[in-house]
């Protein structure tokens, strides 16, 4: 069994805690695949100290030689695929297939965020003065504190991590526990193509402890973080008591909107597609769905055909379409979110059981489940599960879908399953969300585009695209007058 150390100032180190947390493969709880350090606060002081002395000489080099150690490191990510998605498909329960698309995603990004390296930094500005040259610039921030989650151990990390550096930044980076692994070989990339030393550092343990330490540590600039609402909150309340940059992506409750005009095959596939893809565990995940009254039973009948062609199993194996959740914590999270919808008075059309027998090996595996006849008052519609668990709303036309589809604190993504022009632009209007789909899943976005929510979805910044610079550099402007 391996021990899996933190990355301070370039170098493998154990935490002096001597304090470690074991990985257990969710397919089957009995597998330990290694132990990860718990770092202390001290050895977090330590990290934001090497990224602060390494900032002095990163942000003196040109962004195109940072961004060139960002497409080596999309080279060397595209040869690790095999490795680097089994590994996180043992450590999180992701299917092996959709890991290599992530992996593949992320060097991606990497190749994106290299070329913006070539892009311009600032502008000519006119002067009232005839003697002045005014100008902006773009500078980056210093120390940013990257916080990730579990549930996409590869992209979010890298869709972070790449435009803070090749914008000049030096980073610290905790990721989930559960994903620590995984974390550990996305940082030996960066090592093996030689980014100096404190660029990019790693330290492993609890947000408590560890992520709190970073977003309270004063030589940190900024601090980005996908994660809960709750932790979200605390972070920003934190970031802005110190007056630093912060950026959050947190929640999603995603409405799909089926109408009668539309393909009703194409919109169930997608609908269950976005529904059950990673089990559920994605803040864009469709969990809701609104169908107009005149198709609903037909619609239903749909949806139950594509959900049982469903085969749950260990994401290692080529022929499950679905793997287990990520942990026990979050298996009994969606069990009791499944008692509470039945509690409530749901129609339970399919799924609802935990699965269990020779098979699953003990695992963390739920049946896809759907629930009929919901209300949006119901807790089912209206909290973020984060598992495999779609609701489906009955309404009487487009308007009132659109009115129910808009009625919660989230504003992530959203989708519209129609042949009509009309609605689809009134609907890319006033759907309250920050990514809209037009007879597509609700899902995230390509990496040249910018990627968020509304209402409490998001900070408001966006992450992705061009939109990331705005997050990770500030403006700088410059007037020069000449005397001739």
């Amino acid at each position: 069994m391996m021990d899996y150390l933190n990355y301070i100032g370039g170098k493998w180190t154990e935490s002096k805690s001597r304090e470690t947390y074991k990985h257990y493969n969710p397919a089957n709880p009995s597998e330990c695949l290694g132990t990860t350090t718990v770092s202390t606060v001290e050895e977090v002081d330590s990290a934001v100290i090497h990224a602060k002395q390494a900032f002095l000489q990163w942000k003196q080099l040109s962004p195109v030689t940072r961004g060139e150690f960002l497409r080596k490191a999309a080279d060397l990510l595209e040869q690790q695929t095999e490795e680097i998605a089994e590994i996180a498909t043992k450590e999180m329960g992701k299917r092996f297939v959709e890991m290599k698309g992530e992996v593949a995603r992320a060097a991606m990004i990497l190749r994106y965020f290299a070329q913006e390296g070539m892009r311009k930094t600032g502008e000519l500005l006119p002067s009232i003065n005839p003697q002045n040259t005014l100008y902006s610039l773009r500078v980056p921030l210093g120390v940013v504190s990257v916080i990730t989650p579990w549930n996409f151990p590869v992209a979010i990390p890298i869709w972070k991590i790449a435009p803070a550096l090749v914008y000049g930044n030096t980073v610290v980076w905790k990721p989930a526990r559960e994903s620590g692994i995984t974390a550990v070989k996305i940082a030996e990339v960066f090592e093996k193509v030689g980014l100096p030393e404190g660029v990019l550092n790693l330290v492993m343990g609890s947000g408590a402890k560890v992520g709190n330490a970073l977003v309270e540590h004063p030589d940190t600039a900024a601090v980005t973080f996908t994660g809960s609402n709750q932790v979200g909150q605390e972070i920003a309340s934190k970031a802005v008591a110190q007056n630093k940059k912060f950026q959050l992506e947190l929640g999603g409750k995603n409405p799909a909107v089926v109408l009668a005009d539309a393909d009703l095959d194409l919109a169930a596939k997608l609908t269950i597609e976005g529904a059950m893809k990673q089990t559920g565990q994605r803040c864009t995940a469709t969990s809701r769905v609104y169908v107009e009254q005149s198709i609903y039973d037909t619609f239903v009948d749909k949806l139950l055909t594509e959900v049982k062609q469903i085969k749950v199993g260990d994401g290692l194996d080529e022929t499950v379409n679905m793997g287990p959740v990520a942990s026990k914590n979050q298996f009994d999270t969606v069990s009791s979110y499944i008692a509470k919808g039945v509690e409530e008075g749901a129609q339970l059309l399919f799924g609802g059981k935990c699965l269990e027998g020779p098979t699953f090996n003990e695992g963390y595996f739920i049946e896809p489940t759907i629930f009929g006849q919901v209300t949006n008052e119901m807790a089912i519609a209206r909290e973020e599960i984060f598992g495999p668990v779609l609701a489906v709303v009955k309404v009487a036309d487009y308007s009132e879908a659109l009115a129910k589809a808009n009625d919660t604190m989230y504003g992530l993504s959203a989708s519209l399953f129609t042949t009509s022009l009309d609605k689809a632009f009134h609907f890319i209007k006033n759907s309250e969300v920050g990514m809209v789909q037009i007879n597509g899943e609700t899902g995230g976005a390509e990496p040249q585009a910018p990627f968020g929510g509304m209402k409490e979805s998001s900070s408001g910044t966006r992450e992705q695209g061009q939109a990331a610079v705005e997050f990770f550099t500030a403006y700088k402007t410059v007037s020069i007058t000449s005397s001739l």
